[in-house]
């Protein structure tokens, strides 16, 4: 149990079935329709081997959410934090529809383009080793953090982000699951 950042495939993004995002995505299209905007098709999975993105959001997120009030403004870390869908789409503000989910009376709409931005800046002042924490993989974020490997890589190479790897989890999260949202063009979802 618990709470899960995932990919949302197609299939599940257009489907009315239980679990299904159709309410969500024909709100969202109209509501780009109504900017001028044209609307928003997942693209197929693209082949390339990794699976799908799932973490779980279990470590506390108290010393990031410390990162973000320093280093943010309020609108940014509401970019970051705040949305309950992310899509790959440049998105001036974010867009609110009234649509519930599991987690929230409505549901925030933001761009992976500007959500990447603000988590790449939070990952240079953290100094994330991004050339050994995992990029792809399911739960390849949750394990390498929880299970080990984050820990001895800490260990090796201190820094910021070596200080509070709940923290550091929380910035590799947003991070690779907006990089994940833009290189696969699929939509990303709490479970």
């Amino acid at each position: 149990m618990g709470v899960y950042l995932v990919s949302v495939d197609a299939r599940d993004w257009l489907g009315q079935h239980e679990g299904g995002h159709g309410k969500t995505a024909a709100a969202l299209n109209e509501e780009l329709r109504r900017r001028g905007q044209p609307p928003y098709l997942p693209g197929e999975p693209s082949g390339s081997g990794s699976g799908w993105f799932e973490e779980k959001m279990s470590p506390s997120m108290e010393g990031f959410a410390a990162l973000c009030r320093a280093r943010l403004t309020r609108a940014e870390e509401e970019t970051l934090c705040g949305w309950t869908v992310l899509v790959p789409l440049f998105l001036d503000r974010e867009i609110e529809l009234p649509i519930g989910t599991a987690y929230a009376d409505e549901t925030l709409v933001a761009g992976a383009p500007q959500v990447l931005a603000i988590a790449e800046r939070l990952a240079a002042v953290l100094g994330l080793p991004l050339d050994v924490i995992p990029a792809t993989g399911n739960l390849a974020l949750t394990q390498w953090f929880l299970d080990g490997e984050g820990r001895e890589v800490a260990a090796a190479r201190p820094g910021p982000w070596a200080e509070d790897l709940d923290t550091a989890f929380h910035a590799a999260v947003y991070l690779r699951a907006a990089q994940y949202s833009l290189r696969h063009g699929c939509p990303m979802a709490y479970s």
